[in-house]
C-alpha cells in the first residue's frame, strides 16, 4: 500500500506536511477515542496502518536502513507501531498507559530510553529523565532527536544550578526559577509537548 496515500499526502509533500497529516490521523484514530466502541478493532487496525505508513516514509526519506536493534541509523525513529502508540500516549498525557506499554518491551534500544526519559520528564522526575536521555544519546549518537533532547536538557539543568545559586544565595533555585525553566524546557522534544522534529 502506498504510504503517502494512507496519510493522504502527495509524495512531494514536505516533512512538516507529512508530520501534520500523521498527527491529525493519529488523533482521529487514537484508541482512547474508541473505548467500548463497536468499531474499536477497525480503529486500531487503521492506527496501525497509519503508523506503518509514517514509519515507512521516514525510513525512505532518511535513506537509512533499520538495523537489528530496531533503530533507524541516525534518524528520528518511531521504529514500531508500539513505540508510535507510546509516543501518542505521552503526547496526550496518558503517562501510566505509556509507561505500562514501555515496560512490556524487553529489547531496550535507544528509543526505549528516550521515551522513558520523556515520561520521567513529564512526571517531574528530572534526574531520572536526564539519565535516560543520556543513555539514549549514547546508544544512538547519530540520532538528532536523542542528541538534541540530551543536550538541551543538560543545558537546562546547568541553568537551574547557575540561577539557583545566584538568586538564592547558593542554596539552590527557588520555585519561580524552577517553573520558568520547566516552561522553557517544554520545547525540548516532541514527546514533551514541543516540536523538536522540525528542528532536526
Amino acid at each position: 500500500m502506498d504510504p503517502y496515500k494512507v496519510l493522504g499526502v502527495s509524495p512531494t509533500a514536505s516533512d512538516d506536511e507529512i508530520k501534520q497529516a500523521y498527527r491529525a490521523l493519529a488523533k482521529k484514530y487514537h484508541p482512547d477515542n474508541y473505548v467500548n466502541n463497536p468499531i474499536a478493532d477497525l480503529a486500531a487496525e487503521k492506527m496501525t496502518e497509519i503508523n506503518t505508513a509514517y514509519e515507512t516514509i521516514q525510513k525512505m526519506r532518511s535513506g537509512q536502513s533499520t538495523g537489528n536493534s530496531g533503530q533507524t541509523g541516525g534518524y528520528r525513529s518511531a521504529t514500531t507501531p508500539q513505540y508510535a502508540t507510546i509516543r501518542n500516549y505521552i503526547s496526550s498525557g496518558n503517562l501510566d498507559a505509556a509507561d505500562a506499554l514501555l515496560e512490556q518491551i524487553s529489547d531496550r534500544v535507544a528509543e526505549w530510553y528516550f521515551l522513558k526519559g520523556s515520561i520521567c520528564y513529564r512526571r517531574g522526575w528530572l534526574d531520572q529523565a536526564q539519565q535516560y536521555f543520556q543513555q539514549a544519546a549514547a546508544m544512538d549518537p547519530m540520532n538528532p532527536e536523542y542528541a538534541a533532547a540530551n543536550r538541551r536538557f543538560s543545558q537546562m539543568r546547568g541553568v537551574y544550578r547557575d540561577r539557583g545559586n545566584t538568586m538564592s544565595g547558593g542554596n539552590g533555585m527557588n520555585a519561580c526559577d524552577c517553573c520558568q525553566t520547566l516552561l522553557c524546557a517544554d520545547c525540548c522534544c516532541e514527546c514533551m509537548g514541543g516540536d523538536l522534529i522540525s528542528c532536526c
